[in-house]
């Protein structure tokens, strides 16, 4: 990039962008498969294994496949039960915020920036997350993975912040850590930024589609502007 972005809003992706929920999500994968009488999976792999929201790290913890999230059945309705009530005990625990993301936050408020968070984590885990983790009150608005009918990698959640703020998905820009934020901001028109540090499925994030690599939200910052 030559010149600073120019912008009237930033949205945020949760997991892997804001913050290390690994831990978390680790540990509850971890007691539903004890529960249901199933052998541990290390949280490294679990790492990996996150994308693409519950269902899918359900689908992968039980089958031990990367694949099984490409399945478009879902998961046993018991082992999902199971999960998210062991997820509510450890939501929030063990989750750390990445460096640079406060420091990033108040440097895009500096400049005059609305602010949205955007998750496909369910509205009864998001909120407790981020108000545990203290980043809720930075948000002008947060649009969970069950707010819309469809969620990223569809546009429809970028587009309804849009609208929400009342601007073109060209003055928006996404700041994720995934092909899943890629595709959505491709979809919906929006400029993409994206951090290497989250969870792009064990990926190399340099393949993706994206307007900047950037190593935290403070470099991001730096690189845009208020339109």
């Amino acid at each position: 990039m030559t010149a600073p972005l120019p912008l009237h809003a930033v949205l945020i992706d949760l997991d892997g962008t804001l913050l290390d929920t690994a831990l978390d999500l680790a540990a509850a994968a971890n007691a539903m498969l004890r529960e249901i009488g199933r052998p541990e999976v290390p949280t490294e792999t679990i790492r990996n294994y996150i994308g693409r929201g519950v269902p899918n790290l359900v689908k992968r913890c039980l089958t031990g496949r990367m694949d099984a999230a490409d399945d478009p059945a879902p998961p046993p309705a018991v082992a999902l039960e199971v999960f998210e009530k062991c997820y509510h005990e450890s939501n929030g625990r063990y989750s750390a915020v990445y460096p640079g993301v406060l420091e990033g936050i108040e440097a895009f408020k500096a400049k005059g920036l609305k602010l949205a968070c955007l998750t496909n984590k369910a509205e009864a885990f998001t909120f407790p997350l981020l108000e545990r983790t203290e980043l809720l009150q930075h948000f002008d608005v947060v649009v969970c993975g069950d707010t819309l009918p469809r969620h990223k990698p569809d546009p429809m959640q970028l587009t309804w912040v849009c609208g929400h703020f009342d601007i073109r998905p060209h003055q928006m820009l996404l700041c994720g850590d995934s092909l899943n934020d890629a595709k959505a901001a491709r979809a919906a028109g929006c400029p993409v930024f994206i951090v290497p540090y989250g969870y792009n499925e064990g990926q190399d994030v340099r393949g993706l589609d994206c307007d900047a690599i950037v190593g935290s939200l403070l470099e991001a910052a730096q690189l845009v502007t208020r339109a």
